[in-house]
């Protein structure tokens, strides 16, 4: 991954996604040829000068402040989650964030013990979105995309959302689902800086899917943290879940997602039964 172009295309998006009155900037004078904000608007709002803004946008942050950067943030109105990535790209160009050791890491006896103790789905996933182990209500939710996967290779969310056709029917909103995978990926990347699994994945995925290559480019980032999941599973049909994410304390590249269905709903009868 080439940091600089990644902070350049980042930090490009998010000024072309903010008009000036959404800013709350005067419009300079002159017929606006990009949409959004203007570099020059942005350094007004940072409070740094036009020359300074454009060599950050250029990934040139050599000796960039953490107030400077935080400024910058403010004025392009980041999320919590494009904050953390804006900061995780700076660091990886200063080479004052290294990336973790490439690998698979495997998880835990203690860890699947805990997966299997819980009465409702639970996973362990890594950053690339490959499943890495799943309990028995986890693994029946699943069962249209857990085929057994080719030989070295694990079951991945993304390659099966966006190259496994059944994935349309399983996602109930399979737009939603894959932009967020997607743009968990690209937060991920920006976490682990050289990551050569998580290259080799965008490099298949670009050449093998549009869809991809748009979602890609759009820039987008975040990390799974909670929310709801809805499936279309061929047996028990329509399933609506809630889900928490966790890290793993001594690996923090694998997260354990826990989803949850309201009780008396339909979901619920349905996990009494799967």
């Amino acid at each position: 991954m080439e940091f600089p172009a990644e902070l350049r295309g980042f930090l490009t998006t998010r000024r072309a996604r903010l008009t000036p009155d959404q800013a709350g900037v005067p419009q300079f004078p002159g017929v606006r040829r990009v949409p959004g904000l203007r570099r020059e608007e942005v350094a007004h709002l940072a409070g740094v000068s036009v020359d300074y803004y454009t060599r950050l946008e250029r990934g040139r942050v050599a000796g960039a402040s953490r107030e400077v950067l935080e400024a910058v943030a403010r004025a392009l109105r980041l999320g919590e989650d494009e904050h953390d990535h804006f900061l995780s790209l700076v660091a990886a160009i200063q080479q004052t964030r290294p990336g973790r050791p490439a690998g698979k890491p495997g998880v835990r006896p203690e860890l699947r013990r805990v997966l299997d103790a819980l009465s409702t789905p639970a996973f362990i996933q890594n950053d690339r979105l490959d499943f890495l182990y799943a309990n028995r209500l986890g693994r029946a939710v699943f069962s249209l995309s857990t085929d057994e996967p080719a030989p070295g290779e694990t079951f991945n969310t993304l390659r099966f959302q966006l190259l496994d056709p059944r994935a349309r029917d399983f996602y109930l909103d399979w737009e939603g689902a894959t932009h967020n995978g997607v743009a968990v990926l690209r937060a991920s990347a920006g976490r682990d800086p050289g990551d050569p699994d998580i290259a080799r994945l965008v490099d298949e995925l670009s050449g093998r899917s549009e869809y991809f290559r748009t979602l890609w480019a759009s820039h987008d980032v975040l990390r799974y943290r909670r929310g709801a999941k809805r499936y279309r599973h061929p047996v028990a049909g329509e399933l609506t879940f809630d889900y928490e994410s966790f890290r793993v304390n001594d690996d923090p590249a694998l997260t354990m997602l826990v989803y949850t269905a309201e009780p008396g709903s339909g979901t619920a009868h349905a996990l009494s039964v799967l």
